[in-house]
C-alpha cells in the first residue's frame, strides 16, 4: 500500500525575473512534474536596478499566465541588493556569512522598507491583475524594520528560514527549516547537498524547498533538487502557502 500523504510540501522558485528568464523555466521544468502549479514563484520587480519588469512586456504577461494557473506570486524584496551600510555587528555578520551583498531588507528602515514593498506591491499586482499571495525578503533575511513594515502592510504571508507567518494575522502558520542550496564555495555546495539528503526525510511536517536560479548551472543540485521533490512528495501533499493560512482562518473562526 502506498505510505499516507500526511504532511505538506511547499515548493518556491526565487529570484523570478526577466534577468533568469531561462534558468526560472528550467527551474518550472524540474518543479512541475512533482507539484504541478502548487507553487510559488518570488518576484524581483527590477534585480539589482538593472532588470526591471515592464508591464505589458512578455515576461510581465508569463507572470499573468502562471498567476491565472494557480501558481503563487510573492513579491521578492524590489531590487534584491543590499545597499545598507550596516551598523550593527550582528547585522554585518548576517549580510556577509549569509548571502553575498543580496540582503536588501536586512538593515532597511521600516519607512524605506514600507516604500519598497508598497511600490513592488503595486507593480506585481497590476502585472498580475490580482493581490500578491505574500512577501519573501531577499535571502530570508528581516531587520526591524522590515518586519514592522510588513505588519503595517498586513502583508498575509510571509517567511524566513525557520518559519512561515503572517503578518497581517499576526500568527505563525509553520515551523521547520527551508531546504535549499548554495554553490557559491566548494564548502557551500556540500553542506547544502548533505543538509538536503538529511531534511528531505526528516519528520518536518510543512517541508518547504526553495530553488534558486543559479541551481540549474550544477548538475549536483539538479539531481538533489529531484532527490528531494520525490522523497517528499511520497509522504506529503504539494499545497499553496494560502493552505496554510486558510488552514488557520478556518480553525480560529477568521474571516
Amino acid at each position: 500500500m502506498p505510505t499516507p500523504r500526511r504532511g505538506l510540501l511547499l515548493a518556491s522558485i526565487h529570484d523570478v525575473s526577466p534577468r533568469f528568464e531561462g534558468e526560472v523555466d528550467r527551474l518550472l521544468a524540474l518543479l512541475q512534474p512533482h507539484v504541478g502549479n502548487r507553487l510559488a514563484m518570488l518576484v524581483v520587480p527590477n534585480h539589482w536596478g538593472t532588470a526591471p519588469i515592464i508591464p505589458g512586456s512578455t515576461f510581465a504577461s508569463r507572470l499573468r499566465d502562471w498567476a491565472d494557473r494557480g501558481v503563487e506570486m510573492f513579491l521578492h524584496g524590489y531590487f534584491h541588493r543590499d545597499d545598507t551600510n550596516h551598523v550593527h555587528a550582528a547585522s554585518r555578520l548576517k549580510a556577509s556569512l549569509m548571502t553575498a551583498g543580496e540582503g536588501e531588507f536586512l538593515g532597511l528602515k521600516r519607512s524605506d522598507a514600507a516604500r519598497r514593498i508598497g511600490e513592488g506591491r503595486a507593480l506585481v499586482e497590476d502585472v498580475i491583475g490580482r493581490p500578491i499571495d505574500g512577501f519573501v525578503a531577499p535571502a530570508w533575511l528581516y531587520g526591524s524594520g522590515a518586519l514592522e513594515a510588513l505588519s503595517e502592510a498586513a502583508v498575509p504571508i510571509a517567511e524566513d528560514h525557520l518559519r512561515v507567518w503572517s503578518p497581517k494575522a499576526h500568527r505563525q502558520l509553520a515551523r521547520g527549516p527551508v531546504i535549499t542550496w548554495a554553490s557559491r564555495t566548494r564548502l557551500r555546495l556540500a553542506s547544502s547537498l548533505a543538509a538536503a539528503s538529511i531534511l528531505r526525510r526528516a519528520p518536518i511536517k510543512v517541508l518547504r524547498v526553495g530553488v534558486h536560479p543559479p541551481d540549474v548551472s550544477h548538475p549536483a543540485i539538479v539531481r538533489s533538487i529531484g532527490k528531494t521533490l520525490s522523497a517528499a512528495t511520497s509522504t506529503r501533499r504539494p499545497a499553496a502557502y494560502g493552505d496554510l493560512l486558510d488552514r488557520y482562518l478556518r480553525t480560529s473562526g477568521r474571516t
